[in-house]
């Protein structure tokens, strides 16, 4: 026999997807027939699976520790692969942010991957601040994705309440988000572009146009030149609707790709900077997050700026082109 007491993370959710993900490798059908016949109860009370958890619930699983263990799969003991640690920038009880290096994904692809949101959960079980009993039934988890080969600014909801209060502000853009990159010729002026985003699944590319298209969506991205190299210009992105390759394709549709990046890129430029600098991936950082007013609990972010310094890559291409950076630009 287990009893499970519900917490803040999993209360506000329907019994039948806790089961779930508690016993994650058992059929559903196995789950409904414990609940028809009382092997599973709900507060010692039978239970359809559809009922709404509350903090404190008590959920009782009248199985053997067998059966138990069988099915709840197993939870993959993260601190004993010594995940390297990640970089963080800020930290509390509900959030994380940290700054993602070039190369590391943000979320695993395949089984063997190691991503930024591993590594974190590996920080988080060994400082003490999750357990794998914990895991069975709630993941924290990044809120915003940055391409494997973008560097900089990535956070993490620690808690359920952390998850929906970082999704809610990326989602309404009330969380901004600025980039430094440096890009293939001279600009000279403050721009807003406006067009629309067709992405090629198969491809994983996409496509910019002025006018709409099937299935296109709509973006913005705000950008200023901060200082010109000799072939190239620093600029400073503000992300205003955050697409799969926005700001790259976006850049590289009005005639200034960014350096080293070989989807969207200018070949010639590209093996010029990989020649000089050994440049192996785009000059894109995300270096910046603003953050709104908030509410309980999370007023102690109001108004707070977020920064990740420029990785070594961008500044040996800055000091090999005449561009000293200037704090100011970090406002």
């Amino acid at each position: 026999m287990k009893k499970l007491i519900v917490g803040t993370n999993e209360s506000g959710q329907r019994l039948d997807k806790y089961l779930g993900k508690t016993l994650s490798e058992a059929p559903k059908s196995f789950i409904y027939k414990m609940l028809r016949k009382k092997n599973i109860t709900l507060n010692d009370k039978k239970a359809d699976g559809s009922e709404k958890l509350n903090v404190g619930d008590t959920v009782t699983f009248w199985l053997s520790d067998e059966t138990f263990d069988k099915f709840k799969g197993v939870v993959e003991n993260m601190s004993a692969k010594r995940l390297p640690k990640p970089e963080i920038i800020y930290e509390d009880n509900q959030i994380i942010i940290m700054n993602k290096a070039p190369g590391v994904l943000s979320q695993k692809a395949a089984q063997e991957d190691v991503s930024i949101n591993e590594m974190m959960i590996g920080w988080l079980l060994e400082s003490g601040q999750l357990t794998k009993e914990m895991l069975q039934t709630f993941h924290p988890s990044v809120c915003n994705r940055l391409d494997r080969n973008t560097s900089g600014l990535i956070t993490g909801g620690k808690t359920l309440a952390a998850l929906q209060f970082l999704s809610e502000g990326f989602r309404d853009r009330t969380i901004h988000k600025y980039y430094f990159c440096i890009v293939a010729g001279k600009v000279t002026e403050k721009v807003r572009l406006h067009g629309y985003l067709h992405k090629d699944e198969a491809s994983n590319q996409v496509t910019i146009t002025k006018e709409a298209r099937h299935q296109a969506d709509y973006i913005e991205t705000e950008y200023e030149p901060l200082a010109e190299g000799k072939n190239c210009t620093l600029l400073k992105v503000f992300l205003i609707t955050g697409r799969t390759h926005q700001i790259r394709a976006h850049l590289a549709s009005v005639g200034h790709p960014i350096i080293g990046d070989y989807k969207y890129g200018s070949p010639e430029m590209n093996m010029a900077f990989k020649k000089e600098y050994g440049i192996k991936r785009q000059l894109l950082h995300a270096a910046i997050l603003k953050m709104p007013e908030c509410q309980p609990p999370f007023d102690n972010l109001s108004g707070k700026i977020f920064t990740a310094p420029l990785p070594k890559d961008f500044v040996r291409v800055m000091m090999g082109e005449g561009i000293c950076f200037k704090k100011e630009w970090m406002s």
